[in-house]
């Protein structure tokens, strides 16, 4: 065990500093870039332009960044898919299938199910509960801030964000696996074992305040970020679970391998970045299936179920 702990550590610490160079040459590079085109000043004055339009009024302004904005992003992106879904085509996307002939197509009944509990999770739990996120976000009194902060600390802000969530996000996911909550709790998102996009606010109201909700908007409160860094960071935490359900490895796009996998066998893969998974030993079993090779961002466009197939199952 102290053998294990040890080399755990060891391989997170490797991560961790590498993982901070490149951010250190990351941000530099690109800040460098958006001062050069002059990014910086057009956002600036778009934010401006809509702070007058808005006459100032921080509860409407925080409503269109942290609900509308997040909310377009998710049924914009979940649209395509759903295309996709439900017809097959185009042929483009759904040659990129994880699970080969699941949600092919998808079943209609189970998908209008998922629509209507996702709307009623972002309807009746996830916008009551800015509610209280606007109070906390006004009294760090720089959320409506008519400066935007810079891109390097928007850079800081979202790898803080990603932290947090994949703190609360793996331990309140791996609690909700326990048999008694499961049961009556968890059970329910679990009701797909070949997820599509849309399921993933796919959940009992429960689950979607402590596992779903909570840990996104964790980060932003205690920080007290700009409503923009804010609906920025509700979008790409919204887009990235859909690609992480979505049933599809897309090119360029995020690998979804570990969570599928987590949706087909279960007790593996709780977390959404895998430092924690690897730590606690809950991917070993995935580490061991063409999955985890898969497990990559695709540069090309050959499919990797066919660059990399499953292996032929054994007769009995």
């Amino acid at each position: 065990q102290g053998e294990k702990l040890s080399h755990a550590l060891r391989i997170s610490a490797y991560v961790f500093s590498t993982g901070l160079l490149l951010f250190t040459a990351l941000a530099n590079s690109v800040s460098w870039v958006m001062e050069s085109i002059t990014l910086g000043n057009f956002w600036q004055t778009a934010w401006l332009e809509f702070y007058d339009y808005m006459e100032g009024d921080e509860w409407t302004i925080f409503l269109v960044g942290a609900a509308l904005v997040p909310a377009l992003a998710f049924w914009g992106f979940n649209g395509i898919l759903l295309v996709a879904d439900i017809t097959g085509k185009p042929t483009f996307i759904t040659r990129y299938r994880i699970q080969l002939g699941k949600n092919d197509p998808v079943d209609k009944k189970k998908l209008y199910k998922a629509i209507y509990t996702a709307l009623g999770n972002q309807f009746f739990v996830s916008f009551p509960m800015l509610v209280p996120m606007f109070y906390i976000m006004q009294w760090w009194d720089n959320t409506f801030s008519k400066e935007l902060p810079t891109f390097q600390w928007f850079l800081v802000e979202l790898s803080i964000f990603t932290v947090v969530e994949e703190i609360l996000f793996y331990y309140t996911h791996r609690l909700a696996h326990h048999p008694v909550l499961y049961k009556h709790i968890h059970k329910k998102h679990h009701e797909w074992t070949a997820p599509i996009g849309v399921v993933s606010i796919y959940a009992h109201p429960i689950e979607h305040i402590v596992s779903n909700t909570l840990p996104v908007m964790t980060g932003p409160m205690l920080m007290g970020s700009h409503i923009v860094s804010v609906a920025a960071w509700f979008s790409i935490a919204l887009v990235t679970t859909s690609i992480s359900h979505c049933g599809y490895h897309l090119p360029l796009l995020p690998s979804p391998e570990f969570h599928d996998f987590h949706h087909l066998k279960f007790n593996q893969c709780y977390g959404v970045l895998g430092v924690l998974d690897f730590l606690h030993g809950t991917d070993r079993l995935f580490r061991q299936t063409k999955a985890f090779e898969r497990h990559k961002v695709l540069l090309g466009l050959t499919p990797l179920s066919e660059s990399i197939p499953e292996p032929p199952k054994k007769e009995e």
